[in-house]
């Protein structure tokens, strides 16, 4: 099982906490992680790898030099550089992987990853789910003049087809759009992949595979029968902290950190 990360020196100490929780849920699995970077030094590299050092998770550390990425546009600490390196995974990751499994570190694995890594690509380029509504969808569709099939993909999870992907300009593509939409990028990694690649996009269900303490509050406040821990203990796969919500934060509000506070303590 491939698993694919892209941190600054900030996020260690989360990556640590995802890589802990996949070692947790996927037992008896050979997982190699690519950890895309361009700031990690050599000692916290080696702080990060004696924390796996008897079990099955075994991490590369990727260096990216880029000068072209660096001149993407960034907003603050929330959307650093670094959000774009996924898109160029094709250009540094070893030729003979075909498929990996890209994880945002304000994750958490709580069951079995083996049904989402397997699943048939159907000749699509990503697998991921969203969550976005359908107005949105339709303000996304009106800012980028693209064909009403496209998905808004949430980027945090996302199975990626590194086959298919080879095949396709992909930095050619992703620098020349980002010239022509500068202005326009509201969050610019899914921006890209949902104007250049949203009709290649396979959906698989939020609350399994992406699931947020926003969902499941939107879920309750629609549906009768309502998602409580035990629900999510029994059929969720992907905690996702998106948002400012985060689980380490003093001001966070749901009931998803019981998960990330399982890891840390």
């Amino acid at each position: 099982m491939n698993i694919l990360v892209a941190i600054n020196k900030s996020y260690t100490s989360q990556m640590v906490t995802l890589l802990k929780s996949i070692e947790k849920t996927n037992k008896n699995k050979e997982i190699n992680v690519y950890v895309l970077n361009r700031e990690i030094e050599a000692l916290e590299e080696e702080n990060i790898l004696k924390k796996f050092i008897n079990n099955n998770i075994k991490i590369n550390f990727i260096k990216i030099d880029n000068k072209e990425i660096e001149k993407f546009p960034v907003y603050e600490k929330r959307y650093p550089v670094e959000i774009y390196f996924r898109l160029f995974a094709t250009k540094y990751l070893p030729k003979d992987i075909n498929r990996i499994l890209y994880l945002d570190v304000d994750i958490i694995v709580i069951n079995s990853l083996d049904k989402l890594y397997n699943m048939d690509f159907e000749n699509n380029l990503f697998i991921g789910s969203t969550h976005i509504n359908k107005n949105l969808h339709k303000f996304n569709i009106n800012r980028f003049g693209v064909d009403k099939n496209h998905f808004y993909v949430n980027t945090g999870v996302l199975m990626m087809n590194l086959e298919e992907l080879r095949k396709i300009p992909v930095e050619k593509e992703v620098i020349s759009f980002i010239k022509k939409y500068k202005t326009k990028l509201m969050l610019p990694d899914q921006d890209i992949i949902f104007a250049l690649y949203g009709n290649r996009i396979k959906e698989v269900d939020s609350l399994i595979y992406n699931l947020g303490d926003r969902d499941i509050r939107k879920y309750n406040l629609l549906n009768k029968e309502q998602i409580d821990l035990d629900w999510v203990k029994k059929h969720s796969v992907i905690i996702h902290y998106y948002g400012r919500n985060k689980p380490w934060n003093k001001n966070y509000n749901g009931i998803l950190n019981y998960f990330y506070n399982e890891i840390v303590k």
